[in-house]
């Protein structure tokens, strides 16, 4: 009886040694997957049963490793790569360039964008040329995302008319201010952009410096029918007596006729304002003209005609029935004179002088 206590009390030690055995060649994370047959002949153990299989227990056996590790096929991957390599590269190409140009990631990844079935080597040909003629990277961006078609122009194109644009004047940065507000200036057709600038030249009989500061300040005069644009300056010359350099300096030209006789007229029939005299002189100050077009319409009314809102609005209603009903002229006395007619005049009397 005391021999089978003894050997009881000893497989109760053994237990305890057992498991310090598993877990002194079992790694701390593969505890976890101790399988449940070992765990099962360790309780056996402890009921008596025998530990002989269990001296050599390896943590190895119980760990399975994942079987398709080594069935990983790579080569379809590679040629996926192999395929795709040459589109790629040519895209990382122009993305550099377009960043040694000044672009932004952001900027550059809309640009791609934009005709994403386009050649990326087209993008940046556009935009090289624009870059030539002066241009910062940011109105180039702001131009090409207002009008995108400008990228589908063949480089050819875009290469003469900025050779046309310079002759003009238009290269060294001042071509900015008129992308941004007429991009279309590259798309239009060149004979459209040529009889605006004869009608300035011919007509108008602005010089060419002037000309150019016409163009590069008012933009907008290229959206003009040149028949319409000859009859502002006439209205501005003879009804007005706002001569060349004032007509440049002031920006006349991008203000509507509409909001032009609307102003002056009012001003006119109020008494603020007289058409000067073959030698300039008035028997009342005219205001300037940055304080009749420059000056928001509540501002013209408090400051310069000294007028209500209500009185204006009765006034231009009355303004545009006299004009439906061809009761308003375009010249004085319905006189339709050229800038040569007048200053034959104007020699004449003169000489009777």
């Amino acid at each position: 009886m005391a021999a089978c206590g003894r050997q009881v009390f000893g497989w109760h030690r053994l237990v305890p040694l057992t498991w310090s055995h598993v877990a002194r060649q079992t790694h701390h994370g593969e505890q976890k997957r101790t399988s449940a047959s070992l765990l099962c002949k360790l309780t056996t153990a402890s009921n008596g049963g025998g530990l002989e299989n269990l001296s050599h227990v390896e943590s190895r056996k119980y760990v399975r490793e994942p079987e398709c590790r080594t069935s990983l096929i790579p080569c379809p991957l590679e040629k996926q790569r192999t395929a795709v390599a040459p589109g790629f590269i040519e895209r990382e190409k122009v993305v550099c360039s377009l960043l040694d140009m000044g672009f932004s990631d952001i900027h550059i990844n809309e640009l791609l964008c934009l005709w994403p079935s386009m050649h990326p080597q087209q993008l940046l040909d556009i935009i090289s040329e624009l870059i030539l003629l002066g241009l910062n990277p940011e109105p180039v961006y702001v131009a090409l995302k207002k009008s995108p078609q400008l990228l589908k122009l063949p480089v050819t194109h875009v290469r003469r008319r900025s050779g046309y644009l310079r002759k003009l004047g238009l290269g060294e940065g001042k071509l900015k201010t008129v992308l941004l507000c007429c991009p279309e200036i590259f798309t239009m057709h060149q004979r459209d952009i040529e009889s605006i600038v004869g009608v300035l030249k011919e007509k108008c009989l602005f010089t060419v410096q002037q000309v150019t500061k016409i163009l590069h300040r008012c933009p907008f005069v290229l959206r003009e029918d040149p028949g319409e644009l000859e009859y502002k300056f006439q209205y501005a010359y003879f009804r007005m007596g706002v001569k060349h350099a004032d007509v440049v300096r002031t920006d006349f030209l991008q203000y509507s006729i509409t909001k032009i006789k609307q102003r002056h007229v009012f001003l006119e029939r109020l008494g603020r304002y007289q058409t000067p005299d073959k030698k300039g002189q008035t028997q009342v100050p005219n205001p300037l003209l940055k304080d009749i077009l420059r000056v928001s319409e509540a501002e013209f009314l408090a400051r310069t005609a000294c007028s209500s809102a209500e009185e204006f609005e009765v006034f231009k209603k009355l303004l545009a029935r006299e004009e439906e009903e061809g009761s308003a002229s375009h010249m004085p006395d319905n006189k339709s004179l050229s800038l040569d007619e007048e200053e034959e005049e104007e020699e004449e009397e003169e000489e009777e002088e």
